[in-house]
């Protein structure tokens, strides 16, 4: 029996990274807001990008004094203290968890119901003892690794990325499921700690990334020694603990990895089975929740915010839209496209926009700029030199996507991100008068590439030789 029905403004049902930011928000601008929090709440592992990121800051602070070499007499080869790094990364997902801690949630305003949430009907979710009947619901699923099918995996030992934390030493010798950016993160990350790396998927690795600048990257993990295997189909594995084998096939041919540890990053998926949707109406398919382009589900009183673990600024960019709905009404039409994402390997791969291939077909006639990183002064002086910048743009010279890869894009791409909000032109980007020498200026000298493009028009000459009489 329930111990008291709530009617808030809105119940925030799930345990997805954006959860209790838009409980947070929510509450600060006055509306009355239920933050229903799994039980187990702060007993969960750090979220799996955050690990992700914490590895490879780890492994790129080791990198950096191999790097040193470059600048200095040879040094020694750094010695890695597993543990250390384990325990310090802990400690820094430890301290950003305070910023959603349940004290603050309730200070700041949440009511907060410690208990796993279901839907009882249309307009109803039991939590605990209480029954809640919000105006409105807003699911933030949290997210779970899927775990392929092969041949003796269930008896196998082996990690997934959302537990990578609790690895107590290196492996000596690793193999990762999956060639996605968590995969390749990981395995760089693992690798520079001193592993033998082989990475294995069916499908192409970055798949749906530019493949001009996913290429460079692959070709970069590869010279760090990190073996990656496309189009190969894992077939069984077997062993024990520290003593493994991978049996796959590759171009006809069968073949067999031996290994200490196997890593699964094949991929999240929506972790539902507990709300009791089909109680509420809502539809679901392969992929999670069905949302329509406002973000509700069929259910009109339901939105779910949140494309997937590792773009918990999708998770708030969602929230702050469904916030200003609630709020003044406001339509919703978000688009994939403006948000701006990067990977956690080094170099760092960004993109935001459309991709050449979807701008094409979207707009047909394309123009696409690109500059390396070779070219900008920064990145000679600093030995980052591997990299590039690809813009693209409309015939007019609107800005349409951009992807960067090298050092920093993760940092470079924001300004993009602005720009293709804004719908901004090439003109826009090439008007800033940047530090120098700087990284920015990579973006600027592509902008600059293609307005120069465009004086080579003949009208153009004709009009500057005309020009000329009138001195």
């Amino acid at each position: 029996m329930a111990e008291g029905t709530l009617t808030p403004d809105l119940c925030v049902l799930g345990g997805g990274d954006g959860a209790a930011a838009m409980a947070m928000a929510a509450a600060s601008l006055g509306l009355q807001v239920v933050l229903v929090r799994g039980g187990n709440g702060n007993r969960e592992a750090p979220p799996a990008f955050r690990q992700v990121h914490a590895l490879a800051a780890a492994a790129a602070g080791i990198a950096g004094m191999r790097r040193g070499a470059q600048f200095a007499a040879a040094l020694q080869e750094p010695a890695l203290d597993f543990a250390r790094m384990r325990q310090g990364a802990q400690e820094t997902s430890a301290d950003l968890a305070r910023n959603e801690s349940d004290a603050r949630l309730t200070a700041l305003g949440v009511r907060l119901i410690r208990a796993d949430g279901r839907f009882m009907d249309s307009t109803t979710v039991a939590a605990g003892k209480h029954e809640i009947r919000p105006r409105r619901f807003l699911i933030a699923p949290s997210f779970a690794p899927v775990i392929p099918r092969i041949r003796g995996l269930p008896k196998t030992s082996h990690l997934t990325a959302d537990r990578i934390l609790d690895l107590r030493e290196c492996p000596r010798r690793l193999v990762v499921v999956g060639a996605g950016a968590t995969g390749l993160s990981l395995a760089q990350s693992f690798r520079r700690f001193g592993a033998e790396v082989t990475v294995l998927d069916k499908a192409e690795p970055l798949a749906g990334e530019d493949r001009d600048c996913a290429n460079l990257l692959l070709e970069a993990l590869e010279r760090e020694g990190i073996s990656i295997h496309s189009g190969a189909e894992i077939e069984r594995v077997e062993g024990k603990k520290g003593e493994q084998r991978v049996f796959f096939r590759k171009d006809g041919e069968a073949r067999t990895i031996e290994t200490t540890h196997l890593l699964l990053a094949a991929g999240w998926r929506m972790d539902l089975d507990s709300l009791g949707l089909d109680l509420a109406g809502i539809e679901t398919d392969a992929n999670g929740i069905c949302i329509g382009a406002d973000l509700r589900t069929n259910n009109s009183r339901v939105f779910m915010a949140g494309n997937g673990p590792g773009l918990p600024q999708a998770d708030a960019w969602h929230a702050r839209l469904v916030l200003a709905n609630l709020m003044f009404r406001m339509r919703l039409r978000p688009s994939a496209s403006l948000v701006a994402r990067a990977t956690a390997t080094d170099p760092a791969l960004a993109h935001v926009g459309l991709s050449e291939d979807a701008a094409r077909e979207r707009h047909g006639k394309i123009q696409i700029l690109r500059w390396p990183f070779a070219e900008n002064e920064a990145s000679a002086i600093a030995r980052e030199g591997k990299g590039m910048i690809k813009l693209v743009t409309n015939p007019h010279g609107r800005l349409l996507g951009v992807t960067i890869l090298g050092a920093g894009a993760g940092e470079l791409i924001a300004p993009y991100a602005l720009a293709i909000s804004r719908r901004l032109h090439l003109g826009a980007l090439a008007a800033p008068i940047f530090p120098h020498p700087a990284r920015g200026e990579i973006g600027q000298q592509a902008a600059l590439s293609g307005l120069r493009g465009g004086l080579t028009s003949p009208w153009v000459r004709r009009i500057i030789a005309a020009m000329r009489w009138f001195g």
